[in-house]
């Protein structure tokens, strides 16, 4: 049995991890190329140079394939390194969060499954369960918390955090300018987070 990007069984033979990491490679190529809605199986099969079948023996759908192609990125992409304070620790991880939604084919990936999931809800569920930025977003929250006592619960901890990054790439394609403006964050989020509000 193998499985699909979402980890379910599917019959047939194992995967050939030439033939995997050619349809990955194809992928990345084609949404810079020409953008996830023209991509089909049939283009992604020819340009890897592998049978239909076989691509649709492992994978359902090409959001499915454009997600196992940035998952393993995004784990490695976005995990950063512990920082001696608090606030670094946040601006390390929105550094790394920008360069990966900007620069990265992986972040590329992921922008093209966000705006997809919004009028196709099978493509919300595979986003939503892989859950690629919220996982690296709660490691460094688990890091920062014991340093900010006034920390909101981590659903919204991370919002807070990742949430003005991400929809400014969304919007705009563009990073968060001036970059200053990354640090000044973090360090409004801790204050924020270390007195709690003042009411």
């Amino acid at each position: 049995m193998s499985r699909t990007a979402h980890g379910q069984a599917t019959p047939g033979r194992p995967r050939s991890e030439s033939a995997r990491i050619a349809v990955l490679h194809a992928v990345d190529d084609m949404l810079v190329e020409q953008g996830y809605a023209a991509m089909t199986m049939k283009g992604i099969a020819e340009r890897a140079g592998v049978g239909r079948q076989t691509v649709y023996r492992w994978w359902s759908t090409k959001a499915e394939i454009l997600l196992e192609a940035s998952t393993s990125d995004a784990a490695h992409e976005l995990d950063v390194e512990p920082q001696a304070r608090p606030v670094d620790d946040l601006l390390a991880f929105l550094e790394a969060l920008t360069t990966f939604l900007t620069t990265s084919p992986a972040g590329l990936a992921y922008r093209a499954l966000l705006g997809e999931a919004q009028h196709d809800t099978a493509v919300r569920d595979l986003v939503r369960a892989a859950d690629l930025v919220g996982t690296a977003t709660s490691a460094v929250l688990a890091r920062v918390r014991p340093y900010a006592p006034a920390m909101p619960p981590s659903p919204l901890a991370a919002a807070q955090l990742a949430g003005p990054v991400v929809a400014v790439i969304l919007e705009t394609g563009n990073p968060l300018m001036p970059a200053a403006l990354l640090a000044d964050h973090a360090g409004i989020l801790l204050d924020a987070w270390t007195t709690g509000p003042q009411r």
